[in-house]
């Protein structure tokens, strides 16, 4: 009887050793904490261009030392660490965000991720929102912003409609930049900059040659605009050229059907 208890006591000691070396399986194992007083922020109404800012405070709440690894945002707003990048346990440290407003109208959101090696929270999403105010200005709309000319003959041009809206309270202004396209508006050329009042809409031809060229045609045309939330849009043109002797040769090929 007492050699099978020592060898229950043996295996027992077999099993539970291994665990009992694993790093933080032991009781009390040292762990950094991040915790932050809050974790969003709402910057309320702010005017469009306004650089709007706020610090979120942290605490490490564990028994080691926690080591910040970076400070990543999304689109529009920065974020930097304003301590040091290592917070003994009990210490504060401090995330500086600035938003950006120009460019951007009513309710914004984005987030900034906080990276640390807090082994439950290595990474902490802190969100911020605004509710960002317009002052009148020019607002611009297009259509279409694709267009597909479909087959053409060489020396065809690309000749797109382009109808451009001034959705805003001021009047827009619009230049084009294309190498070698022309627009007219009705028989004549078009005045540039275009010049759109207030709730009103201009449609612009667009004329791009394609001689010289076969095969698919690719293009875009820049529109620049005194739209401070939209002020570069484009407009993308696309068709497929043949030459007139690839065109003999497909109705040569296809003449009894087309009789």
């Amino acid at each position: 009887m007492k050699r099978r208890t020592a060898f229950v006591i043996l295996a027992a000691i077999a099993v539970l050793a291994p665990a009992a070396a694993r790093p933080g399986a032991a009781a009390g194992a040292r762990e950094p904490r991040i915790k932050f007083q809050q974790a969003t922020w709402d910057f309320g109404k702010i005017k469009q261009g306004d650089i709007a800012s706020h610090e979120f405070v942290f605490t490490n709440e564990g028994d080691d030392t926690l080591k910040i690894e970076k400070v990543a945002t999304s689109c529009g707003c920065t974020a930097a660490l304003v301590s040091d990048k290592e917070i003994a346990p009990g210490k504060t440290g401090k995330v500086e965000v600035k938003f950006n407003s120009q460019g951007y109208g009513g309710n914004v959101a984005k987030i900034i991720y906080v990276f640390s090696n807090d082994p439950k929270e290595a990474q902490k999403a802190l969100d911020i929102k605004a509710d960002v105010e317009v002052p009148p200005s020019p607002r611009i709309e297009i259509e279409p912003y694709n267009y597909d000319a479909g087959l053409l003959i060489e020396g065809d041009e690309l000749r797109p409609n382009l109808k451009i809206i001034n959705r805003g309270e001021l009047e827009l202004r619009v230049e084009f930049n294309h190498r070698n396209a022309t627009y007219t508006v009705g028989n004549k050329p078009a005045p540039l900059p275009l010049k759109i009042a207030s709730g009103k809409d201009v449609t612009v031809t667009v004329h791009i040659p394609t001689q010289g060229r076969a095969g698919a045609v690719r293009e875009y045309v820049l529109l620049k605009s005194n739209d401070s939330m939209r002020s570069t849009l484009s407009m993308y043109i696309s068709g497929y050229v043949i030459t007139k002797e690839q065109l003999r040769e497909l109705f040569d090929k296809h003449k009894d059907i087309l009789r």
